[in-house]
C-alpha cells in the first residue's frame, strides 16, 4: 500500500468513526484534531484517542485498556496482536469507558 493510499483509507475510516459517533445515543463528544487524532470523550469515563502512523501503516488507538495497533488486512483494520476488528473493538471501548453504545455499521 502506498502513503496516498494509506492517507485516503484512513481519511474514508475518520469519517466512518465520526459518522456512528454523531449518531450514538450515548454520552459521548468527539473532536478530529490537528495531524489526523481523533479525540473521543466518553465523559467521566475518559478518552480515546485514535490515530494513523503513516511511517507503520498502522491506525493506532489508546484506551484505558490500552494500547492497539491495527493494520488493514483483509478488507479491515485488523488488531496486530489479536486479529480484532477496528471498529468492533472501538465500540467494546467506548462502551467500558462509559460512553455508551455505538453501532460501526461498516455497509
Amino acid at each position: 500500500m502506498t502513503e496516498t493510499e494509506f492517507n485516503q483509507l484512513t481519511d474514508e475510516t475518520f469519517r466512518q468513526i465520526e459518522s456512528a459517533l454523531e449518531n450514538a445515543d450515548g454520552d459521548v463528544d468527539f473532536e478530529l484534531a490537528a495531524g489526523n487524532v481523533l479525540e473521543i470523550d466518553c465523559g467521566a469515563g475518559g478518552k480515546i484517542i485514535v490515530n494513523r502512523q503513516i511511517a507503520m501503516l498502522e491506525m493506532w488507538v489508546a484506551a484505558k485498556s490500552g494500547g492497539f495497533h491495527y493494520q488493514w488486512q483483509d478488507g479491515a483494520w485488523r488488531n496486530s496482536r489479536n486479529g480484532e476488528e477496528l471498529f468492533s473493538s472501538l465500540a467494546n471501548m467506548i462502551a467500558q469507558q462509559g460512553g455508551g453504545e455505538v453501532n460501526f455499521n461498516t455497509h
